[in-house]
């Protein structure tokens, strides 16, 4: 296998992971092949996932032999790379042990049965339940059993509040809530599972402290941790405002994490694949809570390893998915650390002016450690973008190395002031 250049199938595989993936240490070794398009996957206002899925297969067949299969994104692309996994013969997870982690409600009766780090929660039915459910206290979020980048999640604060976030819910949840479902039929479902379905939510009471994502990878065996990075939310609303790596807490913190994480994947029967999962710790009580296992890595994770520690996290996928054992290094990177920053505007709009390549590059130049990835086109309304959750709009990823926090801020401030931005309101 040392000298054999192995094909890579990706669905969904945009140019910024392409660049990503072809700056690994190894990238000579690697054909990297796209399977469909990241619009035909999750752009449409309908996602024909198995139409999608035989359409990819066919896409497979033609590329020839393929020797692993790779995903990035949520639904409905992390469902379908098992199917393509078992299509081509390659390593990869189950579909079953990938639903129990992405059926939000399944996931929670799975985390009840081995840990004790989980919030209260309860199913919710938006087509009909218009009172909160019972043992969940205000404030509580209520979101989709399925969906992604955190749209149509609310949180709410009263009875009032509830109604109005599942009314909300209930017009839009059928775009991934009814194809999600026809996945899920192709698995055997615990009744309360099968009952459900796809359109329904969970009620998770809302838990404070600080946002840690746990990044690992599991093979035939135990868990394996890449690291831990920091989720900064904003002040003003419930979005993200940045990614941090490493997370600045305290390493018996992350102890813990690891081990709520593996107990969490071994009951599940997660295997060959990267893993990430979302917790919540509350500094003042030392209280843990997860939040989401995601049975993938986080994309948008990669240049804060390649900045840290000399290579992305996508190192890990592709050597699990072609059947070889991830090594990746560790504090060999330019930066002693690293964040992705959301640069964000609060209203919707439409842009009338985005930066040009050139004033990108220059930002770039003048700014040292700075990568910048616009991710608005002018003429592009906001409100219609994929990729967006309930309370903000990006409009451009920006990822800073330094040697500090300080100076990370310092950079990203500079390199937003060289960045224009004009908007029809």
């Amino acid at each position: 296998m040392d000298d054999q250049v192995l094909t890579i199938a990706v669905p969904g595989l945009d140019d910024h992971n392409r660049e990503v993936l072809e700056r690994l240490p190894e990238a000579d070794r690697y054909r990297f092949v796209p399977v469909l398009t990241i619009e035909e996957l999750q752009y449409g206002d309908e996602i024909p996932v198995l139409d999608l899925l035989e359409k990819a297969k066919i896409e497979l067949d033609r590329v020839g032999p393929v020797h692993g299969v790779i995903g990035f994104w949520d639904f409905p692309v992390s469902t379908m790379v098992p199917l393509l996994c078992e299509h081509a013969g390659t390593p990869g997870p189950s579909l079953d042990a990938v639903l129990r982690c992405e059926h939000k409600y399944w996931s929670r009766l799975e985390q009840r049965e081995v840990i004790d780090e989980y919030p209260a929660f309860a199913l919710v039915d938006p087509d009909v339940d218009d009172r909160p459910p019972e043992g969940v206290r205000f404030p509580m979020w209520v979101k989709p059993v399925k969906s992604f980048s955190s749209a149509l999640a609310f949180r709410v604060e009263d009875a009032d509040g509830f109604r109005d976030a599942v009314s909300r819910i209930s017009e839009d949840i059928g775009r991934v809530g009814e194809p999600f479902a026809e996945l899920l039929a192709k698995v055997d479902l615990p009744r309360e599972i099968a009952d459900a379905g796809g359109r329904v939510c969970v009620a998770e009471e809302a838990v404070e402290g600080r946002q840690i994502t746990l990044e690992g990878w599991v093979g035939d065996g135990p868990l394996h941790v890449l690291g831990a990075v920091d989720t900064v939310n904003r002040d003003d609303v419930p979005s993200q405002d940045r990614f941090v790596y490493p997370s600045s807490v305290a390493d018996a913190v992350v102890e813990r994490m690891s081990q709520v994480t593996d107990k969490i994947v071994r009951r599940v029967g997660l295997k060959h694949t990267t893993v990430n999962v979302e917790f919540f710790w509350n500094s003042d009580t030392d209280r843990l809570t997860v939040l989401e296992v995601n049975p993938r890595h986080s994309q948008s994770h990669a240049e804060l390893f390649a900045d840290v520690d000399g290579a992305p996290n996508h190192r890990a996928m592709v050597r699990l998915a072609s059947g070889q054992a991830p090594e990746m290094p560790r504090r060999e990177g330019e930066h002693a650390i690293a964040a992705k920053w959301f640069l964000r505007r609060m209203s919707d709009g439409v842009a009338r002016r985005v930066p040009t390549q050139e004033e990108i590059e220059e930002a770039e130049r003048s700014v040292p450690g700075v990568t910048v990835d616009v991710i608005v086109d002018e003429g592009d309304r906001l409100s219609e973008l994929p990729d967006q959750d309930s309370y903000s709009y990006k409009i451009a990823n920006i990822y800073v190395g330094g040697s500090d926090p300080q100076e990370l801020a310092d950079r990203y401030r500079r390199c937003t002031e060289l960045l224009p931005f004009e908007f029809d309101e």
